[in-house]
């Protein structure tokens, strides 16, 4: 496995988990609020969406990265 694709294998595994976790904790709140449960409610939604999340970094995260560098006027080497 080259160095490239294990760095972009890490980020998609941290920015995916990182993303899931605040979104599904503040999405939980919005629509339950801080109730008993909270936490639990919280943490089966951020156990569904991570997989999700983790899938379309790694599938889309490259196509970001170019549109952005294209955005900036950043030439790839």
């Amino acid at each position: 496995m080259s160095n490239p694709f294990k760095t972009r294998l890490l980020f998609s595994v941290v920015m995916s988990a990182l993303m899931s976790f605040l979104m599904t904790g503040w999405v939980t709140w919005l629509n339950l609020g801080f109730g008993p449960d909270y936490t639990v409610r919280w943490m089966r939604a951020f156990l569904a969406a991570w997989p999700a999340a983790f899938t379309i970094v790694m599938l889309c995260g490259p196509t970001v990265q170019r549109l952005c560098q294209r955005l900036i006027g950043h030439k790839p080497a």
